[in-house]
């Protein structure tokens, strides 16, 4: 009898922790360096909010973003949810207000490729998403690629719904992504928003200098040493649900950094929990090689 009365007081206090954090945004810094770029850069990173609100009309997480003072805004997908209905003016006003601002660049996650799939279930709540993004300014990359500055690329990659398969997803081969964007340009720093990290090999194979991912929602509950507990496609107890990860890849006979960086996410659906886990803006700021 006590252990259960100590056992349902432990799951109250974690689920009334768990409802303080999911409203608890926070900010994570990342510097990546590269000798292609000339001067520095500053982005700010969102990903799979789906549908949460910060603050009256976002306003909480606008301020956020104002508060790194970003050359441009990057959209990693899912910033809504897609079950068995789907909204999107949540999306859309979010779109406007940051367009306003900044260079805003969104590809799709997994929830607008569903919208997307299903035309039967959503009808086109897709071609009007398609349609508010670029009315609002924003730059709609669906397997493609626009020079965000001079000398630097962003290429967003819709990944198909096989890929989003749960437990066993299969292999992404680098022929994949040539045959959806093409060759990147090799002398520019090329950015790439992938929504899953799951196939970080073949985005570095293929060119991607920085791929900026989510979708693993920081693993649900972060446990100690970093690791999550389980990602959406229940995999279990992987380290890249969250920050970043640098690794050597082989182009053109040459050793070069690929980095990936998995943002945690803004919001929830389906397990509406996060522990140890806050929804996180993602800033990073791209220095050229040698600068502080």
């Amino acid at each position: 009898m006590a252990g259960s009365a100590a056992g349902a007081l432990l799951t109250a206090l974690a689920l009334k922790e768990s409802r303080r954090e999911c409203s608890a945004l926070t900010r994570r810094d990342y510097t990546v360096r590269s000798g292609k770029l000339s001067r520095e850069i500053r982005l700010m990173f969102l990903s799979d909010l789906h549908d949460k609100v910060f603050g009256a009309e976002n306003e909480e997480l606008l301020e956020g973003i104002e508060a790194f003072r970003p050359d441009a805004v990057l959209i990693g997908g899912d910033m809504m949810v897609v079950k068995k209905t789907a909204e999107i003016g949540l999306t859309l006003s979010l779109a406007e207000k940051l367009a306003r601002r900044w260079p805003v660049c969104y590809a799709d996650g997994n929830h607008e490729t569903r919208l997307n799939r299903d035309r039967g279930r959503y009808g086109d709540l897709y071609d009007k998403l398609d349609e508010g993004l670029r009315g609002a300014g924003a730059l709609h990359l669906t397997d493609a690629t626009a020079e965000l500055f001079p000398g630097v690329t962003v290429s967003g990659l819709t990944i198909t719904q096989d890929y989003y398969r749960k437990v066993c997803p299969p292999e992404m081969p680098v022929s994949y992504l040539r045959e959806r964007l093409g060759e990147p340009e090799k002398e520019k720093f090329r950015i790439l928003l992938a929504h899953s990290p799951l196939f970080f090999d073949a985005y570095g194979e293929w060119g991607a200098d920085l791929t900026l991912a989510g979708h693993f929602h920081g693993g649900t509950i972060r446990l100690p040493g970093g690791a999550g507990l389980m990602t959406p496609q229940f995999q279990f107890l992987r380290r890249d649900v969250w920050g970043r990860h640098d690794r050597r890849v082989l182009r053109d006979g040459k050793r070069e950094v690929s980095s990936l960086i998995v943002s945690a996410g803004l919001g929830t659906h389906s397990i509406n929990l996060r522990l140890n886990n806050p929804p996180e803006l993602v800033a990073v700021r791209l220095l050229p090689e040698g600068q502080g």
